[in-house]
């Protein structure tokens, strides 16, 4: 099997098809529907398209052999924009489908596999309806909304033979990828620490009550989530600063670096975690906090922190988003698809970076990384028709959220929680043990 990095590589330049290194999965029949042969067209629909859905159809519809079948959205004027701009960029294949239901997308049988971008709420009850289904999944981050979430992901992939891959676009990275490499072939020595952060410059917000929208179906919205009255001001976006639906800044933007930090440091689950913070910068109606410390204890004495700030611009190391691995004989940082290597004394000794890639737009909620976002969906498609796991796999994606949920536990009751290296769990503390799942609408529960 030939290296990861050597498969983006040829993606990046219009050699897409070549198997990869990767664990086999051994498909069910009806995984290959209309995947016959490793050519054929995969038939996608897209779910959710009112902010990030919308700049992904188009990169899915890009893809050699790939066909964005049917577009799905509660919001009825999302998806005739996203229709004409698909149907725009090429008239031939059919035109997509339109769907405001996921259930009816689920039972559809053409179609092959799903893009998720909906509210965190849904990530992982549409992620498990679909694997039931025999759809491969491309899952937008955070993978789930809380822990048992991830767990009932990562059990449905498996039981129904089913690529899922997280959307942390950065594991497709060529160059970044090549840097990982090197830190565990020991570019810098012992990696022991890495600092990750994120910033910028939200606004307050203030719900008020109100009549639902005659555009939006609330009802299909919450879905799994108890049924809440509806109020102005959550929807689209605000959602994310609210627990009931979302997961805070540190799942909205810091899965992505803790992803690349625990990539980096080769580590899986801490054995404790800490996190101090909360909502400094506005007096609104954000339950979530703006900003937010939180760190993380792995065994073999590493550790691993991440800083937000989300009201307060000001960068760190001239970038708005990054990631800095320590190590005994150096440091290693990158926050795209590049990477610096410096000795103990901050010299410059390598510097890598993907010149054809235009970087991470880390404040751009839509469409931050087209160049990397391509190469993931390549992965993705790659994988279902060669029978391995993607690059983001949902257990590497788990890994990654349940980190991240663990510092918001934290946060939320105001100490530190000692874990279980093994899987994760929370040990000795019956309260945080509490918010380790979460309490769904009447016959909504995700079920494996």
């Amino acid at each position: 099997m030939e290296k990861r990095r050597d498969f983006i590589r040829k993606v990046a330049f219009g050699s897409a098809g070549l198997a990869i290194g990767g664990t086999a999965l051994g498909f069910s029949a009806r995984s290959y529907r209309n995947i016959q042969g490793a050519n054929n067209r995969i038939r996608i629909a897209i779910i959710g398209v009112n902010g990030r859905g919308n700049g992904m159809a188009i990169t899915f519809a890009r893809q050699e052999n790939a066909e964005v079948s049917c577009i799905c959205d509660v919001d009825e004027r999302a998806i005739p924009r996203t229709m004409k701009t698909v149907t725009s960029l090429d008239p031939t294949p059919p035109t997509p489908k339109s769907e405001k239901d996921c259930r009816k997308v689920c039972e559809d049988k053409s179609i092959d596999a799903i893009y998720i971008a909906t509210p965190d709420h849904w990530h992982t009850p549409l992620t498990v309806m679909a694997c039931k289904a025999g759809k491969h999944v491309y899952v937008e981050k955070p993978l789930s909304h809380n822990p048992r979430e991830g767990e009932l992901a990562i059990a449905a992939a498996r039981k129904y033979n089913c690529v899922v891959q997280m959307g942390a676009q950065r594991r497709s990275a060529p160059m970044l990828t090549e840097g990982i490499e090197q830190l565990h072939e020991g570019i810098i020595g012992r990696v022991y620490l890495a600092k990750t952060w994120y910033t910028n410059m939200r606004k307050e917000t203030f719900l008020t009550d109100g009549p639902v929208p005659a555009w939006l179906d609330y009802e299909l919205w919450q879905g799994p989530a108890p049924r809440v009255p509806y109020k102005e001001g959550l929807i689209h976006y605000n959602w994310h600063w609210f627990w009931h639906w979302g997961t805070g800044e540190a799942l909205n933007n810091g899965t992505h670096e803790i992803d690349i930090a625990r990539w980096g440091l080769g580590v899986d689950y801490p054995i404790r975690v800490s996190s101090v913070g909360g909502r400094y910068h506005f007096k609104d109606d954000w339950e979530t906090p703006d900003t937010q410390v939180i760190t993380w204890d792995y065994p073999g004495r590493i550790s691993l922190m991440w800083e937000s700030r989300s009201c307060n611009g000001r960068d760190i190391e001239g970038s708005d988003r990054g990631i800095i691995f320590y190590g005994d004989n150096g440091s290693l940082d990158t926050g795209g698809d590049e990477y610096k290597v410096y000795d103990l004394r901050g010299k410059l000794i390598k510097d890598i970076n993907n010149k054809t890639d235009t970087g991470v737009q880390g404040r751009d909620p839509t469409n931050p990384s087209p160049g990397m976002d391509s190469l993931h969906v390549a992965d993705f498609l790659d994988a279902i028709r060669n029978n391995r796991r993607p690059n983001c796999d949902v257990e590497d994606g788990h890994k990654s959220t349940v980190a991240a949920q663990l510092g918001n536990i934290a946060w939320r009751l105001g100490r530190d929680l000692k874990l279980d290296p093994q899987n994760g769990h929370i040990i000795d503390d019956k309260e945080a043990q509490k918010l380790w799942s979460r309490d769904y609408e009447k016959g909504w529960e995700p079920k494996v």
